[in-house]
């Protein structure tokens, strides 16, 4: 019988949790607005687009302009971006060759 260690678990949601708040960064960062409805497809590209033309740093320095600026619309604006990540980039099964370990057979 195959498990998931907890290491595993953890770094599996940590890898998860980071790339999703960079694409909610530049989402955010974007010119997208949630009045727009956009297709995954919109977002995906948006994401791309900006992240090329930004950067990391860039995509984080605008976002923190913005809270510092306007922190009761930032936030709201990073809910959405959050959530629209989330829908648009979907969790995928992990691969089962990566994660999973015999568990060892106890003695009878």
């Amino acid at each position: 019988m195959m498990t998931l260690t907890r290491k595993t678990q953890h770094l599996r949601h940590a890898a998860r949790t980071t790339f999703d708040n960079l694409r909610a960064e530049a989402l955010f960062a974007s010119r997208l607005q949630p009045a727009d409805q956009p297709s995954a497809g919109q977002v995906q590209d948006v994401v791309t687009s900006t992240l090329r033309k930004l950067g990391i740093r860039g995509c984080a320095a605008h976002m923190a302009g913005e809270f510092g600026d306007h922190p009761e619309t930032a936030a709201d604006r990073m809910k959405w971006a959050q959530a629209t990540i989330r829908t648009t980039y979907p969790t995928r099964p992990a691969t089962p060759a990566l994660i999973l370990r015999p568990v060892p057979a106890t003695a009878s």
